[in-house]
């Protein structure tokens, strides 16, 4: 198991103590299904912490992908997050309105691109207005800046290539971060025109399963190591993780950061890629 370096985690309490720190950064990662109708970057006008920008993960993502906020190059990402006036040199503080869903994906977006000083506020909005912290509404107006990315790091990504060739070789352990149903194939899905079902010999681990369900906080390592090892997922063998379009599959992720492991990748595609693919088996 290769270890996780670094902390990945700030509290609300941290970050309202050092919310006016001149070279720390604070990103709204707000991204909602399409099925919900919600549009994130006007709640982001409404109400967000004080000095946020909101990152759209469907803005900064490979433009010419048939699939929503697939991972951009090294070029697209350093212009749209240094637009946002995130810079090598920021400490930066990612969070989303529902307590921890998005904000992990752009926690493994910058790691990709080498910039690893990024930390999730444990619990979110949900928890910064619980405790009635301060809001403030309007749009961000940042100081743009510029991000020099570092060669991305091909280990924290699998495409469908790799998880395909990987069901022979179960080198690496398959993780779903989907909910039940839609692991089982038993429950309707929200990509349209995917199969149902999951990828090959792959083991299910909800990710909403790693949250506390009222504060949307991190469980505690030693509890989220038990959900992995009651779903069969051996911690020893490196995984990669999978969802429904790579977003909840960074939560995953985060998880295992916090138990010490980082020997882990990101499936891109995920099921809106494996489940439209005819190509590709399915098992249920």
């Amino acid at each position: 198991m290769r270890v996780a370096e670094g902390n990945l985690l700030v509290d609300t309490t941290w970050l309202a103590e050092h919310i006016e720190d001149a070279d720390l950064r604070i990103v709204d990662a707000t991204w909602h299904l399409p099925e919900l109708k919600r549009d994130a970057r006007a709640e982001f006008a409404e109400r967000h912490i004080p000095g946020a920008v909101h990152l759209d993960i469907d803005d900064v993502a490979d433009p010419d992908h048939e699939l929503g906020h697939m991972l951009p190059d090294a070029e697209i990402f350093a212009r749209k997050v240094g637009a946002l006036g995130l810079g090598n040199e920021n400490r930066i503080v990612v969070y989303d309105t529902r307590g921890l869903y998005s904000a992990a994906r752009v926690w493994w977006m910058f790691r990709i691109y080498g910039h690893d000083n990024v930390r999730i506020l444990d619990g979110g909005f949900v928890k910064w207005l619980a405790e009635g912290h301060e809001v403030e509404s309007g749009e961000a107006r940042p100081q743009p800046t510029t991000f020099k990315p570092a060669a991305a790091r091909r280990d924290l990504v699998r495409l469908a290539e790799d998880v395909l060739g990987n069901i022979d070789s179960r080198r690496e352990q398959v993780v779903d971060a989907r909910t039940p149903g839609r692991y089982a194939g038993t429950e309707s899905d929200p990509y349209p025109g995917v199969r149902a079902g999951r990828i090959p010999g792959s083991v299910n681990v909800y990710w909403a399963d790693l949250l506390d369900a009222k504060t949307k906080t991190f469980l505690p390592p030693k509890q989220i190591a038990e959900k992995f090892h009651a779903a069969g997922v051996d911690l020893e063998k490196p995984l990669t993780l999978s969802c429904g379009s790579g977003v909840t599959a960074c939560i995953l992720a985060a998880g295992l950061n916090l138990v010490g492991k980082d020997d882990w990748a990101v499936y891109d595609g995920s099921w809106d890629e494996w489940g439209r693919r005819h190509d590709l088996p399915i098992e249920s």
